[in-house]
């Protein structure tokens, strides 16, 4: 059968629930019919800030962090990361070094997303940060001068805008999402957090 059948993941690299939903993320794509081909589709959380995150927005995705420990067991959060960082309400540098990773060769794509999300989670360094994103870019192997080129340039926040803006045409309702494409047709894949046979029975 020909891959005729495209199936988007909309997430964010600083979305929580997106590293919760990792393992299982992992165990669908490995599971896959043939006929479906993935592609990551990036959806912007929030936006560049330089502002310091109230502290009742820090309590409250703390708070987060907390039930998505209980609902979905194994995830690890490092909470150092409130005391050791300035958080700041801002994802799209991050989403911004996704993109900017891609240019540098297809091959860096997944591990860019999981670079920032172990630096984010459990290293407790801040991916709104430059600075930082360009230290995992290099580590990664990639040119540090232009990574950090791409990642501040208007032609990939223009990128960044078309990819959010194509999220919400296909239907995203949040973080991740899983959307099927087939031809003109969406469908919304529903999935749990813990299992990944429901999302498997509708794509298969």
């Amino acid at each position: 059968m020909p891959n005729d059948r495209k199936l988007y993941y909309v997430h964010d690299p600083m979305c929580s629930w997106c590293w919760a939903f990792r393992p299982v993320w992992k165990q669908i794509r490995e599971q896959l019919p043939e006929s479906i081909t993935v592609q990551n589709i990036l959806g912007g959380l929030a936006p560049d800030s330089h502002e310091p995150m109230p502290l009742e927005m820090q309590n409250q995705i703390r708070g987060f962090w907390k039930a998505i420990e209980g609902r979905v067991p194994g995830t690890q959060f490092n909470y150092d990361f409130w005391t050791n960082c300035s958080p700041r309400r801002s994802t799209w540098p991050a989403c911004r070094a996704i993109i900017a990773a891609r240019k540098q060769g297809v091959k860096f794509e997944e591990p860019m997303i999981l670079a920032i999300q172990k630096a984010y989670y459990l290293e407790a360094k801040n991916p709104s940060d430059s600075e930082i994103l360009s230290d995992l870019a290099e580590s990664l192997g990639m040119d540090r001068t232009t990574f950090t080129d791409e990642l501040n340039s208007v032609e990939t926040q223009n990128h960044l805008d078309s990819e959010m803006q194509f999220s919400r045409q296909i239907g995203a309702r949040g973080f991740p999402s899983l959307i099927l494409m087939e031809g003109d047709h969406h469908q919304l894949i529903h999935f749990d957090y813990n299992d990944p046979q429901p999302a498997l029975l509708q794509l298969r």
